[in-house]
């Protein structure tokens, strides 16, 4: 039942109620001020004029309901918008129209129900009757709504003291009008000895529940988000929510936490100091509560699965859902009920059938008696032919036998021929097995032949790219042992230069000592000048405390441990190169 089919139901009521004649029609200023007030509880623009046009050949007559209702689709109900208006205003409007000429009541009378009270009931009639004017809900709905209310009133419903209401023949057949609901429920024969306010509650639970699509309510220990710390809530659960409250009266609402196909509920232990935990899980945040006990705790957790699943399944209300079932239920078992009749109008056809049979049967019987007479008659000739034939199929029999014999032979035959041809199937058999072994193992030496090419061509690339790498350094040893032989030539040429000239010098030394030796000793008088080629006869060698021989032998010292010293670089740099012509060599044997 859509939201237009519960608008509809709530507005045939305020219609019929300006119909004070019943005659289906009425006049266009009530209907003017019909319309404006829907358009007003419905929070759309009204068009006053929209109604002038559509109504403009019938200024002087009423209006019927059939032509006020497409005025009503099209300029109310298909601009009404789901969520943008309440739906009690609705209904509240409609039943202030239709309780001033339908609902009378006796005021001064104590089992009359306050007028709240009458408008809730009003409320779920509509919600429960069926979707056929006029409105009527049948008995079966009435009996479930009555258990409804007095399950809320922890009473047990006893449908003997109403049996006067449900067994007149008018509501078995059409069902039963709001109006006599109310009269039944004023009769005070459901609410005996129960006090108006336990009976006003479980009315308004009823009803919020059924229409305000209520699947639980009440309080729950929650822990905050932030400050995580224990406060008690009130809660109320709907299909696609789960509001919390400081308390029942739902004026403050501290959150609203939106229920999806991606949401669960688990039981969680006991901790904290709280007991009966459990907790509903988002995609974005977990709520833990506690609920009074363990009763409390499982009907939570399984109302919470339930608006899960409705809203998984794409349902808006869960008594919705259920009116649908339990109207399926009925037709069902109407159908049954019609299967039943239908099964036993065919049974007495049957019985009356039989019976017709029976007296065709006592006739069947005496001619069946004369029948047998001539049954006897034609055994006795049947019995003779079956001798005859007994002999002639006898002499088939053998003929038979002989030719059984014959095939018996050749099948033995046939078998011992297949039995060979089995054996010779068998063993070629194996030698094809024996033969796809030999190609199983050539095959896996031809992979291993592979593999190990493979290798071996791997292994040559190695040596390949090895043997480049020594190649270029030998090439580059060689370059470096060039370089350190160009260096030392030039060495040993600087050395000869430096050796030439230290001859040199030391020639020049020895032959200014000699001068100088002869032109420190004096010459006598009357001494004769020795001459150039007596020079080295008459040369003595100086003493060693000559000083300037001192000096003359450390100079010559010093310059003998010069040359040893370059001596000893030369061996030196010589054993060097033979280390690098010993390496090159090394580097040049590739194995």
């Amino acid at each position: 039942m859509d939201l237009r089919s519960e608008l509809l139901k709530s507005i045939w009521y305020g219609f019929t109620a300006l119909d004070l004649e019943k005659s289906g029609k009425v006049s266009k200023s009530q209907l003017k001020v019909l319309s404006h007030n829907l358009c007003t509880v419905l929070c759309i623009p009204h068009d006053p004029v929209a109604l002038e046009d559509h109504f403009r050949d019938d200024d002087d007559g009423p209006v019927s309901s059939q032509g006020y209702m497409p005025y009503l689709n099209k300029y109310i109900l298909d601009k009404v918008i789901e969520g943008s208006f309440t739906k009690e205003n609705v209904d509240e409007l409609c039943w202030t129209l239709t309780a001033k000429k339908n609902y009378q009541t006796d005021k001064t009378s104590s089992t009359v129900l306050p007028e709240r009270d009458a408008f809730r009931l009003w409320c779920l009639f509509n919600f429960l009757s069926e979707d056929k004017y006029p409105l009527v809900m049948v008995p079966d709905e009435v009996e479930y709504l009555l258990k409804k209310i007095c399950m809320s009133m922890s009473i047990e419903f006893n449908c003997v003291e109403l049996e006067d209401f449900f067994s007149q023949d008018s509501v078995q057949q059409t069902g039963i009008t709001v109006w006599f609901f109310l009269e039944m429920m004023n009769s005070g024969k459901l609410t005996r000895g129960i006090d108006k306010s336990i009976t006003s509650m479980a009315i308004e639970e009823v009803y919020r529940e059924i229409v305000g699509d209520v699947l639980k309510e009440g309080y729950l220990w929650k822990k905050g988000q932030l400050r995580r710390n224990w406060k008690e809530r009130w809660f109320t659960l709907r299909p696609s929510s789960l509001s919390y409250y400081t308390g029942e009266d739902r004026k403050d609402c501290q959150g609203n936490i939106v229920l999806d196909g991606n949401c669960c509920v688990e039981v969680l232990p006991d901790r904290d100091g709280k007991r009966c935990m459990f907790c509903l899980k988002t995609l974005s945040k977990t709520y833990e509560m506690s609920a009074s006990d363990t009763k409390q705790r499982q009907e939570w957790t399984t109302a919470i699965q339930t608006a899960i699943r409705l809203h998984v399944e794409g349902k808006t209300s869960l008594h919705k859902d259920l009116k649908l079932k339990r109207r399926e239920q009925r037709e069902q078992r109407d159908k049954r009920c019609h299967a039943k009749e239908e099964e036993l109008q065919r049974l007495r056809a049957l019985q009356e059938e039989r019976e017709r049979g029976l007296v065709e049967l006592d006739l069947l019987k005496e001619a069946q008696k004369q029948a047998q007479a001539l049954l006897e008659q034609d055994e006795q000739r049947r019995r003779q032919q079956h001798e005859q034939m007994q002999r002639a199929l006898e002499v088939q029999l053998k003929e038979a036998e002989e030719a059984r014999k014959r095939l018996e032979e050749a099948l033995q035959l046939e078998i011992k021929a297949r039995r060979d041809e089995e054996v010779f199937r068998y063993a070629q058999a194996g030698l094809l097995a024996e033969e796809e072994e030999k190609m199983k193992a050539l095959m896996c030496l031809q992979e291993e032949q592979e593999e190990y090419i493979l290798k071996t061509q791997r292994e040559k690339q190695e040596l390949r790219q090895e043997m480049e790498v020594k190649s270029r350094s030998l090439d580059e040893a060689q370059r470096q042992l060039e370089e350190v032989r160009a260096n030392r030539h030039k060495v040993d040429q600087d050395v000869v230069a430096a050796q030439k000239k230290l001859r040199q010098a030391s020639t020049n030394v020895k032959h200014w000592n000699v001068q100088m030796n002869r032109l420190m000793r004096p010459i006598g008088p009357g001494e004769k000048r020795p001459s150039l080629g007596s020079s080295f006869a008459s040369f003595q060698i100086p003493t060693q405390r000559d000083p300037g021989l001192r000096i003359r032998r450390k100079s010559g010292s010093e310059d003998q441990d010069e040359e040893s010293k370059e001596n000893v670089d030369n061996s030196a740099g010589c054993d060097l190169e033979k280390r690098h012509s010993h390496a090159s060599n090394g580097d040049m044997d590739i194995p």
